[in-house]
C-alpha cells in the first residue's frame, strides 16, 4: 500500500467523521437543549446564532476586504489578510449550518484574537510542509519545488 493510498484513506476517514459524526452530535445536542428549554426556544437560539453570525461575518469580511485592498495598493503582500478572509468565510459557512458546536467554532473564527492564534498555527504548519528552494530578487517571493 503506497503513501498516496494511505493519505487518501486518511482524508476519507476525516471527511466521513466530519459529515456524519458532527451532525449526529449536533442533533443530539439540539434534542437535549430542546428537552431543557423547549422547542420554540431551541429554534430561536439556532436562528439568532445564525443571523448574528452572518451579520458578524459580513462586517468582518467587509473590513478584511478593505484592508486587503489597502495592502495591495501599498504594494504589500496581504498573506495574513487573505488568510483572515478565508477563516471569516469558513466562519460564515459554519454559522449558517444549524447547530451549536458549529456555531461555537464559527464564533471562535470570528474572534480576532482566536483567528490570530489559528493563523499562526496554519503558518507554522505551512512552513513545515513547504520548503523554500530558490530565492528571488523580489521580496516576499518564495519558489516551491512542485516535485517535493
Amino acid at each position: 500500500m503506497g503513501p498516496a493510498l494511505l493519505s487518501d484513506n486518511n482524508m476519507f476517514l476525516r471527511l466521513l467523521l466530519l459529515f456524519t459524526v458532527v451532525p449526529l452530535i449536533e442533533l443530539a445536542l439540539l434534542i437535549k437543549i430542546g428537552e431543557v428549554v423547549g422547542l420554540p426556544a431551541t429554534i430561536a437560539l439556532v436562528i439568532v446564532t445564525g443571523v448574528l453570525g452572518a451579520w458578524l461575518a459580513k462586517n468582518q469580511g467587509v473590513r478584511t476586504l478593505t484592508r486587503l485592498q489597502q495592502e495591495l495598493q501599498s504594494v504589500r503582500m496581504p498573506a495574513d489578510t487573505m488568510l483572515d478572509g478565508l477563516l471569516i468565510f469558513i466562519a460564515g459557512a459554519v454559522l449558517l449550518t444549524p447547530g451549536l458546536l458549529t456555531d461555537l467554532f464559527g464564533f471562535f473564527l470570528l474572534t480576532p484574537v482566536c483567528r490570530q492564534w489559528l493563523r499562526g498555527v496554519i503558518k507554522t504548519w505551512l512552513q513545515r510542509r513547504f520548503a523554500v528552494v530558490g530565492q528571488s530578487q523580489q521580496p516576499n517571493v518564495i519558489f516551491v519545488d512542485p516535485d517535493d
